[in-house]
C-alpha cells in the first residue's frame, strides 16, 4: 500500500493563495461542485450493488520518516494489511478494501493539502480511516460533515475531539486521554481515597484531561484539594500540594517533565509510605533515562518513582477468546510481529486499535450496502440512486451501532467515544508491572491479587488523618490527689465531731463553736471541689462538662467565704469588744456573727447569680498543634484540652478575685488590730494572720503557675489540688491543733488568765505598753489623756471610800468577845483582794497608801474603849491587828465587790450576790481589769 501522491498544479496556476482556497473548500462544501464536476464526481451507486468490488478507504496519517508521530504510522501499516487479509481471508464480505494512505507530515498546511488532493483527484472515499496529529485531526474532523464523510481513528487521543457538536463525523477506536478518567475515580474509591490534588503540565492536552477528571471527581464525591500547573519548573507546585497535604496526587504531564516532577519529589521527601502518585501511562520504556534533566541521579529517581500508578488504554485485550476475525489477542499478535519483522519497521501501541478499525469498517460498509439493498427492492427502481448525504447519514447510524470483540477488547461507542479497557501499571524495582485493568463497558475495576505493592504495610492515606486526643488527667494523678483529699475530708471530719462533742466546754464555748462548724463546712466544700476539677470529657459528656464548670466554680468560691468568712467574723468580734472605745457594754451573740457570714454569701451569690445569667460558663476546645504519632502509625495527633470559659472571663475574675482580695485584706487588719488580746480562747489572730499569710502567697503561686500550664491539665489540676489541700488543711489545723494540744494538756486553760504575775514592775510594763500604743497611734492621745483624767477620778473616790469604810467600822467595832480573830485560812483571800486592787493600773498602790496614811492618821482616843493590852502597843500594831482586819474585810469587800469591780470590767453586780466572794467568780479571773466591757454571748 503505497501513498497516492498527486498535485493540483491547475489549481495554484488559478489560485496562487492555495491555503486560502482549500480553507474555502473544506468550510463551504458548496464551492467543491467545481472539483467535483472537473473530476467528475457523479452518482455512482455501483459500490453497493455489486459484489467483488473495490472500496476505496482513504488513509490519512504521516508517512514521512521525519514527521513527528511518523513512526506510529509505520508501525500500525501492517497491522492495517493483516486487517484486510483476514477479512478477505474470512469470505463473509463481498468487497475488498482499498487504502489508499495521503501523507499528512502531520503539519496542518500540508494535511490539508493532502486531503484536499483526495477529494478532488481520487474516486470517491466512503470514509476515511487515520488520523494521527491531533492538530491535523482536529481541522479536518470539523468539515467531515459538509463532506458527508465519517472519519475513524486508531491514534487521536485528545479530548478535544471529543466534543460531538463540533465533530459530529468523528470516531476512534482508541479510548481518548479522558477515557482513563471514570478508571481513576474508580481506583480511588477502591481505596477510599476520597481527597487528592492535581499536578498539570501547563498544555492544552493535559488541562482538557485535567479538566474532565474534575467533573468525574465531582460526580463521585471526591475532594479536589488542591490544582496545581506549572510550565517548566514543578518544584513551587509540588511544595504547595505538600504544604496542602495532598497525599494522593494525579499528575497529567509527559515524560520530559515527569524525571522533574519525581526529582523535587525526592528532595521534598514525597514519596515511599504516605504518598501515593498517580500519572499517564504512554511514556516511553525507561524514560527517566532518556528524559531525565535534573540534578537528581537515576537512583534518587527510582527511589521517588518506585511504587507509583501509571494508567492507560489496554493495547491488546488480556483475555484470550477469538474475536472477530477468529484469532485471539495473542494469535493475533504473533502474527503482527511476524509481519512487523518482514517490514523492518517498530511496533506501535496503536496497532491493535488499527486492526479492530479497519474490521469496523469493513462491519459498516457491509451493513450499509445490506441497508441501501433493502432500500433499493423496496424503490422498484432499477436505477435506484442515493446521494451522500443519505450514505453519510447511514454510515453514522451503523457505526454508533457497532459491537463486537476485537483484539483490544469489546469495540463499542458512545457518542462516537470507544468505551474500551483501561489497564493500571505499578512501577516496582525499575520496571512497570501490570496490576489490573477497568472495563469501561461494563464499569468494573479488575485488580490482579496481591500485584500492588505499597509501600507501607497499608495503602497510603489520602490525607494526614488526624484524630483528636484529648488531654485529660491521669487516673493515677487524680486517684493520688483523690485520696489524699480524703484524708483532709476525714480531718475535717474529726476536728467537726471534735467541735460538737466539745461545744459545752469553755475553751470550745468561747471559741464560738457555731463559727468553727461553718469553718470545717467552707474546708470541706473547698475539698469537694477537687473531685470536680479533675473530672472532664472522658468522665462525662458535653452538657454535663458545663454543668460541672458552674457546680465546681460555686463550691470552691462558697466554700471559701464560709471558711474565712466564719473566722473573720470572729475576730471582729474579740475586735468589737476589746477596741471599745466608748466604754460601753457590748453584747455580740453568734446570731449576730452568723448574719455577717450570711451577708458574705448573699455578695458571693449575687456575683454568680449575675454571673451564670449574663454570660455563663460554656465548654471550649482549645486544639493544639499536630503531633507525631507515637506508635509510628500514618498518622497525627491533634491534641485538644477542654476549658470552661466566657465572653468576659476576665471581667468576672476579676469581680471575683477582688472581692476576696478585699476580704482578706479585711481579715489581716482585725488579726493586726487583736494582736495583743491574750486569751487564746477568744483571739485567733495570730493563727488567721498565717492562715491569711500562707493562703495568700499560695493563690497568688497557684494563679500563676496554673495559667502558665494552661496547656498540661496534670500540672494543671496538680497545682489546684496542692493549694487547695494546702490552703484548707492549713487553715483548718490553725484553727483546731492548738485547741486540741490545749485541751489535751491542760484543760483548765479557759479558765485561767494567760497574764504574769502582777509585780511591782507591772506598773512599768503598762507605761511601756501605753508609750507603744501612743507612738502607733498619735490620734488616740486625746483618748487617753480622757481615760488617764477617769483613772485619777476614781482613785480620788476609792479614797474617800476607804475612809468612810474605816470610820464605820470603828463605829461598829463591838467588844473583843464577840469579835473572833481570823482564821490563820483567812489570809489567802485577804492576800487576793489586796492582789486584784493592785492590778488597776497603779490603783491599788496608790489605795494602799492612802489606806496606811488614813490608819496612822487616826487618834488614839478612839481607841480608848480597848484592851488594854492593845493600848500599849503602838497604833500602827493595832490597827493592823487581826481584829481589825476581819472587821474591815467584812464590810469592804462586798461594797467594793458591787461598786468597783463592775467599774473595771471584773463582773457584773446583778450577775452575783453580796455575800460572793471576788475570786469566786470565774469571769473575774479571766477578763483583763483594764477594760469596762462585759462579754457575754461566748
Amino acid at each position: 500500500m503505497a501513498p497516492a501522491r498527486r498535485d493540483c498544479s491547475g489549481w495554484e496556476m488559478l489560485l496562487p493563495t492555495g491555503c486560502l482556497l482549500l480553507s474555502v473548500l473544506l468550510f463551504h462544501p458548496a464551492l467543491a461542485k467545481v472539483c467535483n464536476d472537473r473530476t467528475k464526481h457523479g452518482q455512482d451507486n455501483s459500490w453497493f450493488t455489486r459484489d467483488g468490488k473495490n472500496l476505496p478507504i482513504m488513509v490519512l496519517m504521516p508517512m514521512n520518516k521525519s514527521a513527528p508521530m511518523s513512526g506510529i504510522s509505520r508501525g500500525i501499516q501492517p497491522a492495517v494489511e493483516l486487517a484486510i487479509q483476514h477479512i478477505n481471508e474470512s469470505g463473509k464480505y463481498s468487497f475488498s478494501l482499498i487504502t489508499e494512505i495521503f501523507d499528512t507530515e502531520c503539519d496542518n498546511a500540508k494535511g490539508l493539502r493532502a486531503f484536499f488532493d483526495a477529494i478532488c483527484y481520487y474516486p470517491k472515499h466512503l470514509m476515511i480511516f487515520g488520523g494521527v496529529c491531533p492538530s491535523v485531526t482536529s481541522i479536518i474532523a470539523e468539515s467531515l460533515e459538509g463532506w458527508n464523510l465519517v472519519q475513524l481513528s486508531f491514534a487521536a487521543t485528545t479530548p478535544v475531539l471529543a466534543d460531538k457538536k463540533k465533530y459530529p463525523n468523528f470516531f476512534r477506536t482508541v479510548p481518548s486521554d479522558n477515557a482513563v478518567n471514570p478508571a481513576v475515580v474508580k481506583f480511588l474509591s477502591y481505596y477510599n481515597w476520597s481527597r487528592v490534588g492535581t499536578l498539570t503540565q501547563d498544555v492544552q492536552r493535559f488541562s482538557e484531561v485535567r479538566n474532565d477528571l474534575t467533573s468525574e471527581l465531582e460526580k463521585a464525591d471526591i475532594q479536589i484539594a488542591d490544582t496545581e500547573s506549572f510550565s517548566n519548573d514543578p518544584c513551587v507546585n509540588v511544595k504547595k500540594l505538600k504544604d496542602n497535604d495532598v497525599r494522593i496526587i494525579i499528575g497529567q504531564f509527559d515524560e520530559h517533565l515527569a524525571s522533574k516532577v519525581f526529582c523535587c519529589a525526592y528532595n521534598l521527601n514525597m514519596f515511599g509510605s504516605k504518598y501515593q502518585w498517580i500519572i499517564p501511562g504512554w511514556y516511553q520504556g525507561n524514560w527517566w533515562e532518556q528524559a531525565n534533566t535534573t540534578n537528581c541521579t537515576t537512583k534518587k529517581l527510582l527511589t521517588a518513582m518506585e511504587g507509583y500508578i501509571s494508567v492507560d488504554f489496554e493495547p491488546l485485550s488480556a483475555r484470550q477468546i477469538k474475536g472477530i476475525s477468529g484469532r485471539t489477542p495473542k494469535e493475533y499478535e504473533r502474527e503482527y510481529s511476524r509481519k512487523l519483522q518482514q517490514k523492518g519497521a517498530e511496533s506501535s501501541k496503536f496497532h491493535g486499535f488499527a486492526y479492530d478499525g479497519i474490521w469496523v469498517i469493513a462491519k459498516t460498509l457491509t451493513r450499509v450496502r445490506e441497508v441501501l439493498r433493502i432500500k433499493q427492492r423496496q424503490s422498484g427502481y432499477h436505477n435506484f440512486t442515493v446521494d451522500d448525504r443519505e450514505v453519510g447519514k447511514m454510515v453514522l447510524d451503523v457505526m454508533n451501532e457497532t459491537n463486537f470483540f476485537g483484539v483490544t477488547g469489546q469495540v463499542m461507542f458512545r457518542n462516537g467515544e470507544r468505551m474500551g479497557t483501561i489497564k493500571f501499571n505499578q512501577f516496582q524495582e525499575g520496571q512497570e508491572v501490570k496490576v489490573g485493568e477497568y472495563n469501561a463497558i461494563a464499569d468494573v475495576l479488575d485488580l490482579i491479587n496481591n500485584s500492588i505493592r505499597f509501600q507501607g504495610v497499608e495503602p497510603p492515606k489520602d490525607r494526614t488523618f488526624v484524630r483528636l486526643q484529648r488531654r485529660h488527667i491521669n487516673v493515677p494523678l487524680y486517684s493520688i490527689l483523690s485520696t489524699i483529699t480524703i484524708l483532709g475530708m476525714l480531718m475535717a471530719g474529726a476536728f467537726l465531731f471534735f467541735n460538737i462533742k466539745n461545744r459545752n466546754h469553755r475553751l470550745i464555748k468561747m471559741s464560738s463553736p457555731y463559727m468553727n462548724n461553718l469553718i470545717i463546712l467552707g474546708g470541706m466544700l473547698s475539698y469537694a471541689s477537687i473531685f470536680l476539677f479533675g473530672l472532664d470529657g472522658g468522665f462525662v459528656s458535653d452538657k454535663e462538662f458545663e454543668t460541672l464548670c458552674t457546680v465546681r466554680t460555686w463550691i470552691l468560691i462558697v466554700g471559701y467565704t464560709t471558711a474565712f468568712g466564719a473566722m473573720f467574723a470572729k475576730t471582729w468580734r474579740v475586735h468589737a469588744i476589746f477596741k471599745n472605745v466608748k466604754m460601753k457594754k457590748k453584747i455580740i451573740k453568734d446570731q449576730k456573727l452568723l448574719i455577717i457570714v450570711g451577708g458574705m454569701l448573699l455578695i458571693d451569690l449575687c456575683i454568680l447569680i449575675c454571673w451564670q445569667i449574663v454570660d455563663p460558663l460554656r465548654r471550649t476546645v482549645e486544639e493544639y498543634s499536630l503531633e507525631a504519632d507515637p506508635q509510628g502509625r500514618d498518622i497525627s495527633i491533634r491534641p485538644f484540652l477542654e476549658h470552661c470559659e466566657n465572653t468576659h472571663m476576665t471581667i468576672w475574675l476579676g469581680i471575683v478575685y477582688a472581692y476576696k482580695g478585699l476580704l482578706m485584706l479585711f481579715g489581716c487588719f482585725l488579726a493586726w488590730e487583736t494582736r495583743n488580746v491574750s486569751i487564746p480562747a477568744l483571739n485567733d489572730s495570730k493563727y488567721i494572720g498565717m492562715s491569711v499569710y500562707n493562703v495568700g502567697i499560695m493563690c497568688i503561686i497557684g494563679a500563676a503557675v496554673s495559667f502558665l500550664t494552661r496547656d498540661q491539665p496534670n500540672v494543671q489540676f496538680c497545682i489546684v489540688a496542692l493549694v487547695i489541700i494546702f490552703c484548707s488543711t492549713i487553715t483548718l489545723c490553725l484553727v483546731f491543733v492548738p485547741k486540741l494540744i490545749t485541751m489535751r494538756t491542760n484543760p483548765d486553760a479557759a479558765t485561767q488568765n494567760r497574764r504574769l504575775k502582777f509585780t511591782q514592775n507591772q506598773k512599768k510594763e503598762d507605761s511601756k505598753t501605753s508609750t507603744s500604743v501612743t507612738s502607733v497611734n498619735q490620734a488616740n492621745t486625746s483618748r487617753l489623756d480622757g481615760l488617764q483624767t477617769d483613772n485619777h477620778r476614781l482613785r480620788m473616790r476609792i479614797t474617800e471610800l476607804d475612809k468612810e469604810l474605816e470610820e464605820v467600822t470603828m463605829q461598829l467595832q463591838d467588844t473583843p468577845e464577840k469579835t473572833p480573830y481570823i482564821k490563820q485560812n483567812h489570809y489567802p483571800d485577804a492576800n487576793n483582794i489586796l492582789s486584784i486592787r493592785n492590778f488597776t493600773d497603779g490603783k491599788a498602790d496608790g489605795e494602799k497608801s492612802i489606806l496606811k496614811n488614813h490608819l496612822e492618821q487616826k487618834p488614839q482616843a478612839q481607841w480608848g474603849s480597848m484592851d488594854p493590852s492593845r493600848i500599849n502597843r503602838g497604833p500602827l500594831e493595832d490597827i493592823n491587828s487581826p481584829e481589825h482586819i476581819q472587821r474591815r474585810l467584812s464590810l469592804q469587800l462586798p461594797i467594793l465587790h458591787h461598786a468597783y469591780l463592775p467599774s473595771i470590767g471584773g463582773i457584773d453586780a446583778s450577775c452575783t450576790s453580796p455575800s460572793g466572794s471576788p475570786g469566786s467568780s470565774p469571769r473575774h479571773r479571766h477578763m483583763p481589769p483594764s477594760y469596762r466591757v462585759m462579754v457575754s454571748g461566748l
